[in-house]
């Protein structure tokens, strides 16, 4: 779609005359005519003017399709996709926030029995919304399995900047706290309750970045919507492939989650164990990454 097509879009839909419009940008009528039969160009000045009167980007509107971009979101898909990354991010990283602050615990001489009644509760709520999301998530999915791609290339960009950061100041974030703990026991001998007070902040930090991790990852699929409606509208073979990834993958989680509660419970290694989390988060993006019926379209 071409600016003449473009500034007869934003026109109609805006419901003003061509009259109207140049009383606005303070040219003629005839000038409005001649820019819409493609006649003549404004100037830039013009244009820029355009840009902010009507909201719209000027690429868009020289070379773009006005209309494409203003798709609307109907189905609120931008909201549901970033409240369910918000929900995953603080569930994800609040599991290993529990298990710092059970550190904090053991560190203030607590009995064992109650730290992990604690880190049991902290778990069992992070683990109800992680399920609860995931089923919303696929209910989202079933009641709008094709969305239309309203976000423009700009939105998109932008995000994907932010991206960038999200992970790179996750990394930073754990190389941070690596280096506050070699200062801490540097001032500090080796040894219980240091061990402990040294663990809470350091898996605190890991934490937040894992949760930045989840966060950005998810939001940055968010703008794929071309993979959301393949991923939702499947081929047969496709369809059973991802079944397979989705019952690995809760399997996997499951057996990890029993053998932490049972190494907690049976040996007390509520605090060092923290860590098959993260083997578990691995060994399903390994079988994600194995199995994707989608391997090499992406």
């Amino acid at each position: 779609m071409a600016f003449p097509e473009n500034l007869q879009f934003i026109r109609a839909q805006a419901g003003v005359t061509q009259e109207q419009l140049a009383e606005q940008l303070e040219v003629s009528r005839q000038s409005v005519s001649k820019w819409e039969s493609g006649q003549s160009f404004p100037e830039m000045d013009t244009l820029l003017h355009i840009c902010d009167l009507y909201d719209v980007n000027l690429d868009t509107l020289l070379r773009g399709s006005v209309e494409e971009s203003r798709v609307e979101d109907t189905a609120k898909y931008h909201q549901f996709m970033t409240r369910f990354a918000r929900r995953m991010a603080l569930a994800i990283g609040g599991i290993i926030a529990g298990v710092g602050l059970c550190a904090l615990l053991e560190a203030q001489g607590l009995p064992e029995m109650l730290i992990g009644t604690v880190l049991l509760l902290i778990v069992t709520v992070c683990v109800v919304v992680i399920v609860a999301s995931a089923i919303q998530h696929e209910n989202f999915c079933k009641r709008y399995p094709v969305i239309a791609d309203f976000y423009t290339q700009e939105e998109k960009d932008a995000y994907h900047q932010k991206f960038v950061w999200y992970i790179a100041g996750g990394v930073g974030a754990i190389l941070f706290a690596l280096v506050l703990m070699s200062l801490f026991f540097y001032a500090f001998p080796e040894g219980e309750p240091y061990e402990s007070y040294a663990m809470c902040p350091f898996l605190l930090i890991v934490a937040g970045a894992v949760g930045a991790f989840v966060y950005a990852g998810i939001n940055e699929e968010k703008y794929k919507i071309w993979k959301y409606n393949r991923d939702n509208n499947p081929t047969p073979e496709a369809k059973r492939r991802l079944n397979l990834i989705g019952t690995v993958q809760a399997a996997m989680m499951m057996v990890v989650t029993a053998i932490y509660v049972g190494l907690g419970l049976s040996l007390g290694l509520w605090r060092t164990t923290w860590w098959l989390f993260a083997v578990g988060g691995i060994l399903c993006s390994v079988v994600s990454i194995v199995l994707d019926p989608y391997k090499g379209e992406d």
